[in-house]
């Protein structure tokens, strides 16, 4: 058993995306027609993900021309190029087969208010990277530290002619509203000597 696994473990790629039930995704597909290779995008409604390690899959509908298609994609499948995520659904069961009897609008999923739509990937092995090993030197005399003291100018950005501009439109608004209680007091003082 331990083979299988150790073989399974090389088929199994470093980062998988997150995928979730009801969310819209763009699976970008490599596709040979002859000596020709190509990407293909499809894109659909996750109405299910199942399995685990090397079978784990993910099924995507969408509705092309008015028929429903739905294909089953294998999570670590090298044909699979990556998995966009375009807009993040709201789901509350682990298979949504119910889409297929829906038409139209009805046939998506409502969207989650306020989600992020970032393209997360869980990672599955970490990358083996060697790390250099570093050979110690024989010890030499310890070296002298000198300091060195770098001055940086700090320079305002604001500007002395902002400040005088707005203190001028403060200026302006205090004397507008004086003028502005001037007329009233002479318009009440009129309506006095009217009566």
């Amino acid at each position: 058993m331990d083979i299988i696994k150790s073989i399974e473990h090389e088929q199994l790629k470093n980062k998988i995306p997150e995928l979730k039930v009801g969310n819209t995704v763009k699976v970008h597909v490599r596709i040979k027609e002859g000596n020709k290779e190509r990407i293909q995008v499809f894109e659909g409604i996750i109405i299910k993900v199942q399995g685990g390690g090397v079978n784990q899959t993910f099924t995507v509908r969408k509705t092309s021309y008015g028929v429903g298609v739905e294909k089953t994609f294998l999570v670590h499948s090298p044909l699979v190029e990556k998995v966009e995520l375009v807009r993040v659904g709201k789901a509350r069961r682990a298979r949504l087969f119910y889409l297929r009897d829906r038409v139209g609008k009805a046939s998506k999923t409502k969207e989650q208010i306020g989600a992020r739509i970032e393209d997360k990937e869980i990672t599955i092995k970490e990358d083996l990277v060697d790390e250099p090993t570093v050979e110690e030197a024989p010890e030499e005399a310890p070296a002298i530290e000198t300091e060195n003291v770098t001055v940086q100018e700090t320079v305002d950005t604001v500007k002395e002619e902002s400040v005088e501009e707005v203190k001028e439109v403060e200026e302006n608004k205090k004397e507008e509203k004086a003028e502005e209680v001037k007329k009233e007091e002479v318009k009440s003082e009129e309506t006095t000597e009217e009566k």
